[in-house]
Formats: C-alpha cells, sequence, structure tokens
C-alpha cells in the first residue's frame, strides 16, 4: 500500500520533469485553454509509459520544488473528461495529498495516470490541439508525435523503486491517525473506522442530529493509509455512515431564492474496500436542479447583474445590495440550472470580481462551479 505523501516527496526529489512525471502549480479545468493543457499532458504521459502509472504532482512551485498547495479537488468526475477527448483513454485518478504545513483546505494535487497498451490521441478539437494529435514526453516537456519517437525503457524499474520506496508502514499509519485526532480538537466530533484490518479511515465533523438522521458540518475524512483526502467541506451538510465493507459520504447543498432555503442531496461517494488489498471508489450524482418560476429567475439575474456592474465599476453599494453579494452566485447558478438566457456567461464573468473581493466569497464561486462540473460531467 502506498503512502501518497511519501510519494510526493520522492517524486520531487527525483531530480526534475522527466518522461514519467511532471508538476504543475496549478490547473484550471474550468476554461478550454487549461483544459486543453491538462489533456495534452495526460496523453503525452500514457504514450510515453505503456508499462508504468506516470504521475502530475500540483501545487508545487517549478523553479524550487517549495509545496505550496492547491484547493480541494473533489471532482470525481474527472475520468468522463478524459473519456470524452481521448481516444484509448488511460484510467486517471485525481487524489488530494495533505501536507501538515499546509493552510486548512489546501493540499497537493495527485494525477495517477495508469498504463494502457494502445495510443493515446485526441479524440476531437479542444483550445489550439486538434483531433487526432498524438503527443509523447520529450524530457520535461508533452510534444506532438515525430518520426522515430523513442521510449524511455528505463522508466519502469525507476517508477517501480519509487513506489516502493513510498510503501506505508505500521508507525506511519499511527502516527497518521495520532496527528489527525490532535489537528481535529475542540467541539469537532473526531472518529475512526478500521476495514478489513488494513484500512484506517478517520472522520471529523461538527455533529447535528436531525430528526432521523444525523449529519456533520466542517466535514474532513482521510485515508490514513495512503495520506489521501477523501472529503473536505467547510459548510456543507454531510451525512456519514458505513458497514464493514463500505464507508458512505451523502453530501447535501444548501440552494434557495430569499428566505425560501432548503438542503437538496448532491452525491453520494462510496468507498468500498476489498480483500486483496484494494478499495475502489465510485459516486453518484443525486442532484435533481430544482425548478423556480422563470420570472423570478430573470428579475435575479438582473438584479445580480446589476450588482456585479456596480462592483466591476467600483460604484457605492446600499445596504441592502452588499448583503445579496454572497448570494449572487448561488442565484446565477439556479438561473443556469434553469437554462436562463446568458446565466452562465454572467458567472464565468463574475469569477475575477470575486476572486478580488476575499477568499470567503470568491469561496462561493468556487462552490457553484463545483456543482455545475458535476452536473455537466455526469
Amino acid at each position: 500500500m502506498i503512502n501518497k505523501r511519501l510519494l510526493v516527496k520522492a517524486l520531487l526529489a527525483h531530480n526534475d520533469e522527466n518522461s514519467f512525471y511532471d508538476k504543475k502549480l496549478k490547473i484550471s479545468l474550468g476554461s478550454k485553454e487549461g483544459k486543453g493543457k491538462f489533456l495534452k499532458h495526460i496523453c503525452a504521459l500514457s504514450n510515453s509509459n505503456p508499462k508504468n502509472n506516470a504521475y502530475i504532482v500540483i501545487g508545487v512551485e517549478d523553479k524550487n520544488n517549495k509545496i505550496v498547495g492547491v484547493d480541494f479537488f473533489d471532482d470525481s468526475k474527472i475520468q468522463n473528461l478524459i473519456n470524452a477527448y481521448l481516444t484509448h483513454p488511460p484510467f486517471v485518478l485525481y487524489e488530494n495529498i495533505p501536507f501538515p504545513h499546509l493552510p486548512e483546505g489546501k493540499v497537493v494535487g495527485l494525477v495517477t495516470i495508469r498504463p494502457t497498451d494502445k495510443v493515446t490521441s485526441l479524440k476531437k478539437n479542444i483550445w489550439k490541439y486538434y483531433g487526432g494529435n498524438v503527443f509523447y514526453r520529450e524530457g520535461s516537456m508533452s510534444v506532438p508525435q515525430v518520426f522515430d519517437m523513442k521510449i524511455n525503457h528505463e522508466n519502469p524499474r525507476i517508477v517501480k523503486r519509487i513506489e516502493k520506496h513510498a510503501q506505508n508502514n505500521i508507525q506511519l499509519t499511527l502516527e497518521g491517525v495520532l496527528d489527525f485526532m490532535d489537528k481535529h480538537k475542540g467541539d469537532l466530533t473526531t472518529q475512526y473506522k478500521v476495514f478489513k484490518e488494513s484500512f484506517v479511515v478517520c472522520w471529523s465533523g461538527l455533529k447535528k442530529q436531525g430528526k432521523k438522521r444525523t449529519y456533520f458540518s466542517r466535514v474532513d475524512i482521510e485515508l490514513i493509509n495512503e495520506q489521501v483526502k477523501l472529503f473536505y467541506s467547510a459548510l456543507d451538510e454531510v451525512e456519514i455512515s458505513y458497514t464493514e465493507k463500505e464507508f458512505i459520504i451523502t453530501e447535501y447543498i444548501q440552494l434557495g431564492l430569499q428566505q425560501e432555503i432548503k438542503f437538496y442531496p448532491l452525491e453520494e461517494v462510496r468507498i468500498a474496500f476489498l480483500d486483496n488489498g484494494n478499495y475502489s471508489l465510485s459516486s453518484h450524482l443525486l442532484f435533481i436542479p430544482p425548478q423556480w418560476d422563470k420570472k423570478i429567475l430573470l428579475h435575479l439575474m438582473n438584479t445580480s447583474t446589476f450588482i456585479l456592474q456596480k462592483l466591476k465599476g467600483n460604484a457605492t453599494l446600499t445596504k441592502s445590495e452588499h448583503q445579496e453579494i454572497p448570494r449572487i452566485c448561488s442565484y446565477l447558478m439556479i438561473c443556469i440550472l434553469n437554462d436562463i438566457p446568458k446565466a452562465k456567461a454572467e458567472f464565468e464573468a463574475a469569477k475575477p470580481l470575486f476572486k478580488n473581493l476575499g477568499e470567503a466569497l470568491y469561496q462561493t464561486y468556487k462552490d457553484a462551479q463545483r456543482v455545475l462540473r458535476k452536473v455537466k460531467y455526469n
């Protein structure tokens, strides 16, 4: 069983980027340019490593290998993006790896590209890359296929050695459990559960007792053996359940117009632990977009657009307009889900504004974007 935090350290210690691993400060899957660049690297790493895993480490400064982290990324539909744009797509896994020195909510992203026996290529055009393009790694660069492209046959041996050095042990597991418990002291409920005598899952959250069910907010869930953060949320309501073989996370989101706020089930994630020392993670989107009166939604979108224009022009806002700012992204998301014209364009244009309004308000944009992405790729 591989400790992914040790694996990240081992990859970063192995000289510089090469034909089996790449590192990025961040990736952006919200734009065609960001998607295109990401797919190019996936294609190149897959083709250059037909016999071994390849990796992308995200949240690392390029010049000095400093680990700065990125936001927790819980898009379990990333494989759908890969399948939509690549022929003979490899299996791609995105994992969130916690590091003790990073701020709360920040992790290192680890993308694992598992080998395939077939040549991977772009299925259709995206950004400036054309359908049919084949990419390989040339040193630290992902380049279009050229004649007599050579594959480094030393990669399987090197990657195997790196993965072997990152194997977990009892000491690391115990220290991981104690670190998690110590980190989540105070008013949070913290628990752990051992599965199949091999896997340890720790979770923490603010407990809320409903009429029939127990919910948690401020939830943090980690698979300690592999140092993988499975779930993180500062706000959402989460229901946690488990059997002897499965750990189940059901996430709810808060949506509504003005005073009519309700919780809607968003997604169910199941982690199934197997007898052979492996585990599988599957997700099921539960979200059914609520439908509201189109006239009300058009009014809310016009009001939101008016406030955004005032923010863009540095105009003075009224007290009621200030109170509406935290709800604008949620309103625009609801408008998009209800097919209101121009809502998507207004939402995308709002990103730089909310980014400059502070982390708390920018988080409302990222939360709405996450829901839209899940719905899209489902």
